[in-house]
């Protein structure tokens, strides 16, 4: 049985971490009085062998491999769905506290953002030789499931192929003003960034930032929202993860497809080959955690997140969905995804220059 608590987890609006900021900056949403202690859950799992499953994942990618997760193990979870960065955030506030026993996240730096506060256990090692290294955190308390690509989404009706950026540092050209579509808000956008503010420096950075800004950029809450408004005209051109483009190509076929995707040049900040990945809360190991990670990155669920997701799997032996590019094709910017974990700093400087 999998049983899903759909409110989203409590957004603080600032929360302290070691003298930074981490999570959910300015992101609206549910007050802190809308906390649900572990009490409240009901699902002390020790007692009720309820596997409890923070999920930065949405419900309608996941759920489904979770509830099928149920089945094939007997193991009932309880999942709690929200933002990436979000849940990071909380994680860190609830701290051995939490009713958390498993953190599935869209992204590298929010994993590393809570292994960063010593609150990952050891990912089992059967699991983590599964993916190559450089898709795992080097100390071993997170392991990627899923690769993803950044791509620049564009109306085709209105972009000539050979018209569009070769690199995100184009974007801020005159030539875009008001048609580029971005969500700062979103972890994978965070995570972007912040291999920008690694590859080309913090002052470069937000100057880019700042010349979005002043080129009137457009912001949405999601990726699917972005993808939307390019494949409608709203926009030009939209920065989003390669899956969103075939998900949807897959619902409505590739002909009606308005907006199209072009990768970056070679070690451009726009290439980031990102994870989704899972980590173990220290406080909350058990068998069933570790049976969790490992049913993850089995071949039934690679296959299901290379063909009903159009993500890239991350375990030898399972081909990626027809049409996308070989992962060892893509070269993303010569960042180690451990550094994504430098999320406070990027929240700080979005919030700077007013896109959060």
């Amino acid at each position: 049985m999998i049983r899903t608590r759909l409110r989203s987890a409590p957004r603080p609006l600032l929360l302290a971490v070691g003298g930074t900021l981490i999570g959910a900056l300015a992101l609206g949403g549910c007050s802190s009085s809308d906390s649900t202690s572990p009490a409240d859950t009901g699902t002390a799992s020790a007692e009720t062998e309820t596997l409890v499953v923070y999920s930065g994942r949405s419900e309608s990618l996941v759920g489904p491999l979770l509830e099928q997760f149920s089945e094939d193990t007997g193991i009932d979870t309880e999942v709690r769905y929200g933002d990436s960065a979000e849940l990071a955030a909380q994680l860190v506030e609830e701290g051995e506290q939490s009713p958390a026993e498993v953190f599935l996240a869209q992204d590298a730096g929010a994993l590393g953002a809570v292994s960063a506060q010593g609150l990952l256990g050891p990912v089992p090692e059967q699991s983590l030789s599964l993916v190559p290294p450089q898709y795992s955190s080097e100390d071993g308390t997170w392991v990627g499931v899923t690769g993803r690509s950044r791509v620049i989404a564009y109306d085709a009706e209105q972009v000539p192929e050979s018209e569009v950026p070769t690199s995100v540092l184009d974007l801020v050209d005159p030539k875009w003003r008001g048609q580029v579509a971005i969500a700062p808000t979103n972890a994978s956008f965070q995570s972007f960034v912040t291999a920008m503010r690694l590859t080309i420096g913090d002052e470069a950075t937000e100057q880019w930032l700042t010349g979005l800004v002043a080129n009137d950029v457009q912001t949405y809450e999601k990726n699917g929202l972005i993808l939307d408004a390019v494949n409608s005209g709203q926009v030009q051109l939209g920065l989003i993860n390669h899956y969103y483009w075939y998900e949807k190509a897959a619902e409505v076929g590739e002909e009606a497809m308005r907006a199209q995707i072009a990768f970056s040049r070679p070690e451009d900040p726009g290439a980031l080959v990102n994870v989704s990945g899972v980590g173990i809360l220290a406080a909350g190991a058990s068998e069933q955690a570790d049976e969790f990670v490992a049913y993850l990155l089995s071949t039934d669920a690679q296959e299901y997140f290379a063909n009903e997701t159009f993500e890239y799997p991350l375990v030898a032996g399972v081909d990626a969905a027809e049409g996308l590019p070989a992962l060892e094709s893509l070269q993303g910017p010569p960042v180690p995804l451990e550094k994504l974990s430098e999320l406070p700093a990027t929240q700080q400087m979005l919030q700077d220059v007013g896109l959060i």
